[in-house]
């Protein structure tokens, strides 16, 4: 295992614990206003990233055939059953959904946990941390328990990523990349729409997508070849 990998998720964990101690301590009217400041600020991140699609149609048929997917797996569901020892199982689902996402998609997670395998440079994975220990504090401050587990994901999803790297490296190829991010884009748009109370999209649900993007790029590779 990277040592950036552990830091990241250390970072992770730190963050959580210092977010549910604030948490505790912010009136609801505070948590409403932060609540709408991270949600505007999810909103930005998740356009600038949607921005990086290459091919928007195969984007579109990652969602669709995701969300058709998620929805028959019922993911957020399942999710929500995980949080049953927390008080507010919904809201677990939504924290654990929100960070993950936000903490494992985009192109400093892929691109920094195949360098970190490869050529031992954990750079970016470092770089990456401190931002998710600033995102975690305010995410558990909302969330709760939820975003602590994260912690956990980070750590198995980019150690296996490192572990991987020599196989995983051909999603560092822009081909892959930047409609991978496309689809990570209009998910984290989604969290910023329910954070702010837009809509409440089982964001959950559209996780398959991330797994689906580079599976349809590569079978549009084969067609064209």
């Amino acid at each position: 295992m990277h040592p950036s990998v552990l830091i990241n998720s250390a970072c992770v964990l730190a963050g959580s614990l210092l977010g549910m101690a604030l948490g505790k301590a912010i009136s609801e009217r505070f948590k409403k206003v932060l609540f709408q400041a991270v949600g505007l600020t999810t909103v930005g991140v998740g356009i600038k990233m949607t921005l990086d699609t290459s091919n928007f149609i195969i984007v579109l048929l990652a969602l669709a055939l995701g969300a058709i997917l998620g929805e028959t797996l019922d993911i957020e569901e399942k999710l929500s059953r995980v949080g049953k020892f927390s008080k507010d199982s919904t809201r677990f689902a939504k924290g654990f959904v929100a960070a993950t996402t936000l903490f494992l998609v985009g192109p400093m997670t892929i691109v920094g946990s195949v360098r970190a395998g490869l050529l031992n440079d954990g750079t970016l994975i470092y770089v990456k941390s401190v931002l998710d220990f600033i995102s975690s504090i305010v995410l558990a401050s909302l969330y709760g328990v939820g975003v602590l587990l994260t912690s956990v994901v980070v750590l198995l999803v980019q150690g296996g990523m490192v572990l991987l790297a020599s196989q995983l490296s051909f999603l560092t190829q822009q081909t892959y990349l930047a409609n991978f991010t496309g689809a990570g884009g209009l998910i984290v748009l989604a969290i910023g729409l329910r954070l702010l109370e837009v809509r409440d999209i089982k964001v959950g649900n559209l996780l398959p997508a991330l797994v689906l993007s580079p599976i349809i790029d590569y079978l549009v590779l084969i067609f064209k070849g």
